[in-house]
């Protein structure tokens, strides 16, 4: 490791253990698998610093931890244990025909809201696991305005549900 390597990695190592045993427990891995992936992705970036201002290499690594934890997550989704064929992990056929069935229901009535809202609630659906910072950023409204917001679609979007789905009356008796 040239000297420059070694630089970077003696200031960054207190750093990137702190966020990546931050990380760790909601991506579902060891904070030393994300420490690795994040050291692995900074060594293929090429023999410059990341970037040479303190607090611009702890934002780079934070996102850097960030990224990699979501990409863990994801991978942990589609992962399926050896033992296990993939139609043994759907369920039963009706399981998966009804769950296929609630999602188009939903994403019809997300498609129906007024204004913001269907792209505000398509961001928030997405499988990318965008954060209020990149949501904002891509709807172009400002991050303190997207919790307002987003009760405001879930408000308008649990209306719109509950009338095309009766809902059963007291004591189980349906109306």
């Amino acid at each position: 490791m040239d000297l420059l390597k070694a630089d970077v990695f003696e200031k960054l190592r207190p750093l990137l253990s702190a966020e990546a045993a931050a990380e760790a427990p909601g991506a579902g891995v060891e904070a030393a698998d994300l420490e690795q992936a994040v050291w692995v992705r900074l060594l293929e970036s090429g023999p410059r610093d990341p970037d040479p201002d303190p607090t611009g290499r702890a934002r780079w690594l934070r996102r850097a931890v960030r990224a990699e934890a979501r990409r863990a997550r994801r991978r942990a989704r589609r992962e399926i244990p050896y033992g296990v064929t993939p139609a043994q992990t759907g369920g039963a056929p009706e399981d998966v025909l009804l769950h296929g069935e609630e999602t188009r229901a939903l994403r019809s009535a997300v498609a129906r809201l007024p204004g913001r809202c269907p792209e505000l609630m398509k961001a928030l659906l997405s499988p990318r696991d965008l954060t209020y910072r990149e949501i904002a950023g891509e709807l172009g409204i400002s991050q303190g305005s997207l919790g307002p917001v987003r009760s405001r679609c879930l408000g308008c979007l649990r209306r719109m549900l509950a009338a095309e789905v009766a809902a059963p009356g007291l004591w189980g008796k349906e109306r």
